[in-house]
Parts: structure tokens; C-alpha cells; sequence
């Protein structure tokens, strides 16, 4: 299996790359940040928020490839100001909590626009269906 999703993003034309891909059991979401469909930022200011939309964002491109969060095995985050690493981390906890994928959040410069403060991908491993039983007789 390959599959690729894409949001519509004017990025992933421009840049060449889709938002999450497929391949056999393994689920990879590109770096995600809080620009909502109208290419506005959600939550100018407001780091937590902008995780929990992004968070929520790499959900749905994770169903579309069947996939859900309990499946991420590995987060990286990327903010641009690591002193509220706290709201980050609250955010994180909120939507991993009990998963506990392997992660990483590191301070960058600067995001591909200035009103951006964090950018997050992820890793999933989709388990196999489990087996169907058949009464033979």
C-alpha cells in the first residue's frame, strides 16, 4: 500500500509534498502548523492553541489513512520560543496521554511566517486487522 493524502495546502503544490503518506503499515504526517483552510492563522499568540489545532489537524490526516493518535509512535515539535515549552507540553499530554509516542520539541528560528509559533509531525505504525475466524463446520 501507498497512499498519499493531501489538505489543499498551497504549500504542498509549491514545495511537492503531500500533507501525510502511507506506505504498507507505517504512517508519516508532514510538519503540520495552525493555518486553517482559509490559509489564516488559528490562534495568533497563542501557543497552546495552535498545538491543539495542529494536533488536531494531523488527526484527521492520520484517519485518512486509517490510522488514529493511539497509533503515533514519534512526535517531533518544533517552536520558535522554548521558554513555553509548558504549552506545548500541555497540549501534547492532552492529546497522548496513555500512547506516549517517543518525542522531541526543539526551539527553531522561525516557521515559514512569523505568526506561526510551532510546526508538528508524526509517525504511526497501523497494527495489522486482527485475524477473522470462520466456523468451518
Amino acid at each position: 500500500m501507498d497512499q498519499r493524502v493531501y489538505s489543499g495546502s498551497p504549500w504542498e503544490e509549491k514545495v511537492a509534498y503531500c500533507r501525510a503518506r502511507r506506505v504498507g503499515d507505517l504512517v508519516f504526517v508532514a510538519g503540520t502548523t495552525a493555518t486553517g483552510d482559509d490559509g489564516a492563522v488559528v490562534g495568533p499568540g497563542d501557543l497552546f492553541r495552535q498545538c491543539e489545532f495542529v494536533l488536531e489537524k494531523i488527526a484527521r490526516a492520520l484517519a485518512k489513512c486509517g490510522a488514529s493518535m493511539a497509533d503515533v509512535v514519534r512526535t517531533r515539535t518544533f517552536v520558535t520560543d522554548l521558554s513555553r515549552f509548558e504549552e506545548f507540553a500541555r497540549a501534547h499530554r492532552a492529546a497522548f496521554q496513555g500512547v506516549d509516542p517517543v518525542a522531541t520539541c526543539v526551539e527553531v528560528k522561525a516557521l515559514v511566517r512569523p505568526d506561526l509559533l510551532v510546526e508538528i509531525e508524526v509517525d504511526a505504525v497501523v497494527p495489522p486487522p486482527a485475524p477473522v475466524f470462520t466456523d468451518q463446520g
